[in-house]
């Protein structure tokens, strides 16, 4: 009897081992931050922001996760035709999947979800999940890009050099074609079903490329421009530096050792993002930085719990 008891609570611990690491992990950063500042300095900052504006900046964030999920449905208007809202839901379990798990481990629950929601191909969902990848890290890079064109003293050059930068994706469109054709040379026959979905999951034209890649634009741009004035808001100087703290978060988010919720990770990329921006790297300013990241990636989580929550309000299963 005891050996079952062992072996169930064993497989339990098995099944579980995700969801307690991260819960560890959450309390453990709790406890630091409260060791460190204390919640009720972080709640303060907030309080003298005022309800208005984080409400706004909460909206949104929100409001991106909206954007994703348009991108993904023009992406398969064949399989999410009509099922918007159901998408939806799809989208935020996975975002909030990806930020929950440690390792990136969420990434995989997007083509698994797909297949179980929209009978979409484990192959062509994950080429298309690459695909969004490549252009999100573009766009974070390009939003992140105008704390630098803001630092220079020639703006005129560097905004030209920005937008080069900006429409640099549109090449891939074009080369798609002979990049495929060349792969299918080199590929054994068998393999040639396999490159088919992949390619399936690639926009199916130019036009669908480009609408791909102006949502992902405009979801990064609002989504870092919201991150830049919550850290300029409460303190952090110059503008620009508040821009790299943002793009240094969002990295944190796409390394393979991330953090479960991102705890310490997320605010040491904002940190460390916006010191290589100009950000003062001594006394109370690192400080103040230092306490403004918490309150930005708290900002990121609350954003993706609400997201998740409206979601399934708007689509519960049936």
């Amino acid at each position: 009897m005891n050996a079952k008891g062992d072996a169930s609570r064993g497989s339990w611990l098995v099944r579980n081992r995700m969801t307690l690491v991260s819960l560890a992990a959450v309390v453990a950063y709790a406890a630091f931050v409260q060791w460190i500042w204390g919640w009720p300095a972080l709640f303060r900052q907030w309080a003298e922001i005022g309800f208005l504006p984080v409400l706004s900046a909460l909206a949104l964030l929100v409001g991106t996760y909206f954007i994703r999920c348009y991108r993904i449905y023009d992406y398969f208007p064949g399989e999410t035709r009509g099922r918007f809202l159901q998408l939806l839901r799809v989208t935020q379990v996975h975002n909030l999947l990806n930020i929950m798990l440690p390792f990136r481990a969420g990434e995989t629950s997007f083509p698994l979800l797909m297949r179980s929601e929209f009978a979409v191909p484990l192959a062509r969902s994950t080429s298309a999940l690459l695909l969004m990848r490549v252009l999100d890290l573009h766009a974070l890079f390009a939003a992140a890009g105008i704390g630098l064109v803001l630092e220079r003293d020639n703006q005129r050059l560097g905004w030209l050099l920005w937008a080069l930068f900006l429409v640099s994706p549109l090449l891939l469109s074009f080369l798609k074609g002979s990049v495929l054709a060349f792969v299918e040379r080199q590929l054994p026959e068998k393999l040639g079903r396999l490159l088919e979905e992949i390619e399936a999951g690639l926009p199916a034209n130019t036009m669908a490329f480009v609408r791909a890649w102006l949502m992902t634009v405009l979801n990064w741009s609002t989504k870092v421009a919201v991150l830049a004035w919550v850290l300029f808001t409460m303190g952090v100087a110059p503008l620009g530096a508040c821009f790299g703290g943002a793009l240094g978060g969002e990295l944190s988010s796409v390394l393979p050792v991330h953090a479960p919720a991102g705890v310490g990770t997320y605010p040491a990329g904002i940190t460390a993002g916006a010191i290589s921006f100009g950000a003062s790297a001594r006394g109370t300013a690192l400080d103040l930085l230092a306490s403004a990241s918490v309150n930005a990636h708290l900002l990121i989580i609350v954003s993706a719990v609400a997201g998740t929550l409206l979601s399934i309000v708007l689509s519960p299963r049936r």
